[in-house]
């Protein structure tokens, strides 16, 4: 889960006009290919779900960023289609090798269609 959840002019109000909703399954898209240098295939074996998946959750994941960024809205991560590990080796049974950062996540897309 990301750290921080709301970013852009804080001072604005949320309502319906004045801020933009990003999943957490489209913040770590953009996470693993934009920060951690993924490619969609590498992140698509991270998040457990095919890569045209990702293409289609990374294509939204950056319309909202940069709604939220040339428009001064409030970006909001929050609900989405994932599931965390319980811990070092349960819950996803992927092996995360990621708990340098804290962070463990797969995505529980099975049923979406995208």
């Amino acid at each position: 889960m990301p750290e921080n959840n709301r970013f852009g002019p804080l001072d604005l109000p949320i309502d319906a006009e004045n801020h933009v909703t990003m999943t957490v399954d489209e913040y770590e898209t953009i996470r693993l290919i934009d920060q951690e240098g993924f490619t969609q295939e590498e992140c698509a074996k991270q998040m457990n779900i095919a890569r045209s998946t990702v293409q289609g959750i990374y294509i939204e994941a950056r319309k909202k960023l940069a709604n939220s960024l040339v428009n001064g809205k409030v970006l909001l991560i929050e609900g989405g289609e994932y599931r965390l590990c319980e811990g070092l080796g349960n819950g996803c049974g992927r092996g995360c090798h990621r708990h340098r950062r804290g962070r463990r996540f797969i995505n529980d897309d099975a049923d979406r269609d995208s």
